[in-house]
């Protein structure tokens, strides 16, 4: 056998052994530039790039994406606004200006509650509303079909309301003391307002106070 064919075969079994061994070296050839590193497929690829140690080829101190936030946990009790108006109030250096918010809130099954908060800023007088409401939360005496036990009559300031149950007929009412009635949970019931008051904060307080006399 000539020497160029020994040379050939040694070549090959030395190819062969390295492969099956799985030890082909992945080092950077000292001819490589700094940061040149050359994969198992061939290709070379740089530090920093996109599945390296940076992870990101575009913009290399790019932060990861932060987790995504906790939803928030729904609260048990429904709100609803009954009236916000703008206050004024005229001070030495000038006029102010302020929001107040009625609000009622309920879980529909028994507890509901009026509220009223002021402050600068809606979302603000909001916040404080249902936070009084919740100070104000009442239970209303109700039987498994959510019905009132009996009639109840009440006048709070210049509101008087009458609360009468109505096996059948559902739930009719106006103005805020339906709103009371809905997210208290009381069905079958009719509610009559006798005043002319058109104030529904002072509506819904008469409801809370005529749903308080109620006796089981």
């Amino acid at each position: 056998m000539s020497e160029e064919k020994q040379q050939e075969a040694i070549t090959e079994t030395e190819v062969s052994t390295v492969v099956a061994d799985g030890a082909e070296s992945t080092e950077a050839t000292p001819d490589a530039p700094a940061g040149v590193v050359p994969t198992q497929d061939g290709r070379v690829r740089r530090d920093g790039d996109a599945g390296g140690a940076g992870g990101n080829r575009r913009n290399p101190r790019r932060a990861r994406r932060a987790p995504r936030r906790e939803e928030r946990v729904r609260s048990e009790f429904d709100q609803k606004i009954i009236s916000i108006r703008r206050v004024t109030r005229v001070m030495a250096g000038g006029r102010r200006f302020s929001f107040s918010v009625s609000i009622v809130i309920g879980n529909r099954k028994g507890k509901v509650g009026v509220g009223i908060g002021k402050a600068g800023d809606t979302q603000l007088a909001i916040e404080k509303a249902v936070r009084s409401a919740r100070k104000n939360l009442i239970e209303i005496p109700l039987n498994k079909y959510q019905h009132i036990p009996h009639d109840v009559n009440i006048k709070l300031a210049s509101s008087e309301v009458m609360i009468m149950p109505a096996p059948g007929r559902g739930l009719v009412a106006g103005s805020s003391v339906r709103t009371v009635l809905e997210l208290g949970g009381v069905k079958d019931v009719t509610a009559k307002i006798f005043s002319r008051s058109k104030n529904k904060l002072n509506n819904a307080r008469a409801a809370i106070a005529a749903l308080k006399k109620l006796k089981a």
